[in-house]
């Protein structure tokens, strides 16, 4: 959608500036790199595809509530948080549910945000799980949600994405297929790299995948916290400002 009107931009001669969150730039962007004035970037990686002289690591903007939200401390029992967006994932939604018989009582509480297509037939088996937590269509605050998990499980847009690092929540990335560019499966790799997650591929994503990846980090989630934070921008929205105005001015 962004193609046709930075054609317009450039043809009329006006300053292009561009955000791009994700850690591969979709295809309007790489192929018109070359021309703009300015590319506020996620990702370090993803300035090799745009001239040094314009690119600058900004970071996406993200509301003040997830950058206020304290460590966790641990307790007894895990919190994991499962959310697929909006509109839910039935690849998440079916790993939840596959994992309810796996872990043991007591030791774990879930918050499952479903979507609201999967709600009632999950939620009324839910109920017969004998599993602690809860499960909504949709979560309305969810940097409460954020505040109260351990870990996160969710795809890996890079809203999302920005949200986890703001936050300094430890995730399990399981990147949607068929996302253009496949740009979440990049996303998820370069959390991973930097120690901020845990990938886990769509297809290889089940209740089995899903237990076993929360038990093999549940040791280590103060450091993939720690590292989730070095992602943050927390003056994401005002140096995108900043920039707007000396490209204007310019």
């Amino acid at each position: 959608m962004a193609g046709p009107v930075l054609l317009a931009a450039l043809w009329k001669r006006l300053p292009v500036v561009v955000m791009e969150p994700n850690a591969i730039p979709g295809f309007t962007h790489r192929k018109l790199a070359r021309f703009v004035a300015r590319a506020l970037l996620s990702f370090s990686e993803t300035a090799k595809w745009f001239p040094p002289e314009v690119a600058e690591v900004t970071g996406l903007p993200v509301r003040s509530e997830f950058f206020a939200i304290p460590p966790k401390p641990r307790s007894g029992q895990l919190t994991v948080l499962i959310t697929g967006g909006s509109q839910g994932s039935r690849t998440l939604n079916r790993a939840a549910q596959e994992s309810w018989k796996l872990w043991d009582s007591g030791a774990v509480r879930l918050i499952h945000q479903t979507g609201p297509a999967a709600y009632e037939l999950l939620a009324s088996e839910f109920q017969l799980s004998g599993i602690d937590g809860e499960m909504s269509p949709f979560l309305a605050d969810m940097p409460a949600a954020f505040a109260a998990a351990d870990i996160v499980v969710s795809r890996a847009g890079m809203g999302t994405v920005s949200e986890l690092a703001a936050a300094g929540k430890p995730s399990i990335l399981v990147p949607f297929p068929f996302a253009a560019d496949d740009h979440q499966l990049h996303n998820a790799q370069a959390m991973e790299r930097g120690g901020a997650a845990r990938l886990v591929r769509d297809a290889d994503f089940n209740g089995e995948k899903l237990f076993e990846t929360v038990s093999q980090v549940m040791t280590n989630l103060a450091a993939m916290g720690e590292a989730a934070r070095r992602f943050a921008k927390p003056g994401a929205a005002r140096r995108a400002a900043e920039i707007l105005e000396e490209v204007a001015r310019a």
